[in-house]
């Protein structure tokens, strides 16, 4: 496994001097020697041409050098295939010549994922879909331990999503302590986002933020879903009703029974709880019927 090495690089404005002004005046240093010579005794010397080669040579390679780093860019460098270090600070830089310099962005990226269908833990088909928030960490990595780290990105993406959805529910039908991929988000996300940094770790990839931004039953089970929850909410509504009735006949029985109203037997009592339990829990209002006589007739 490849790790990133830090490197500087020299500063790119003093190699730019050497390129326009010294080199140069080394150059025309020696073109002057050799036309004096030949002025003086008609003969030049080799080696005089020689250095001015070398320097031409010089300043011709050293044109290759230059390059520069935005802010949040990296510049891999590699000798003949072997990796040498990554500079990371931005600005105007001049490196050996013959280094390979592959330059990786160090921003963040957004991975809004495509709509995926699969089972969730129930087997139910579900339709799901995430939005990630990744960035390079390990330049070295990113380049030299994967082939394609974007493509590796969406695909490790991929399948993280796909496992995540088979280990929990859409949504909780009985046990409502069991997280589900509909009412945990935040657990969910938190689980998405540990799984992702360890399969993209191999990638030199850090992974900032993993979001669900897509959730919903396959449309081929969609409406017998929507008529299963309408269900629920119906029998949870008629529970609740159904506790706060109860709670109010108990409220009315302690109160007559405190205050000593009305004495009331067994089977009056009987009577009562179940007139005030149709009144409080029937769908329309009730229309009682106002009793003139005793209350035994």
């Amino acid at each position: 496994m490849t790790r990133e090495i830090r490197k500087s690089a020299w500063s790119g404005w003093f190699m730019l001097f050497m390129e326009i002004i010294i080199w140069p005046a080394c150059f025309l240093f020696l073109l002057q020697r050799i036309i004096r010579l030949d002025q003086q005794s008609g003969a030049v010397s080799i080696n005089l041409i020689f250095a001015m080669g070398g320097v031409f040579v010089l300043w011709f390679i050293g044109l290759f050098g230059f390059f520069k780093l935005e802010p949040n860019q990296a510049a891999a460098l590699l000798l003949f295939g072997s990796y040498k270090g990554t500079v990371r600070d931005s600005g105007f830089f001049w490196a050996n010549p013959f280094l390979t310099k592959k330059k990786i962005s160090l921003r963040a990226n957004n991975l809004n994922g495509a709509r995926i269908k699969v089972n969730d833990k129930m087997g139910n088909p579900i339709e799901i879909a995430a939005v990630i928030v990744w960035r390079v960490s390990d330049s070295a990595q990113a380049l030299f331990d994967v082939e394609n780290y974007h493509n590796y990105v969406e695909i490790q993406s991929e399948s993280a999503l796909r496992h995540l959805a088979s280990k929990y529910p859409y949504d909780t039908m009985e046990n409502e302590q069991e997280l589900s991929l509909r009412g945990s988000i935040d657990e969910v996300s938190g689980d998405l986002q540990k799984e992702l940094a360890a399969r993209l770790s191999h990638a030199g990839v850090e992974v900032i933020e993993a979001r669900l931004s897509h959730l919903a039953y396959a449309p081929e089970i969609a409406e017998a879903m929507l008529r299963r929850q309408q269900a629920e909410a119906v029998v949870a509504a008629r529970r609740r009703i159904v506790d706060g009735a109860v709670g109010m006949v108990e409220i009315a029985l302690e109160k007559l029974q405190a205050h000593k109203t009305v004495e009331l037997d067994e089977e009056r009592k009987a009577a009562m709880v179940s007139n005030l339990l149709v009144v409080l829990c029937g769908e329309s209002a009730a229309q009682p019927v106002v009793n003139t006589g005793t209350l035994y007739q």
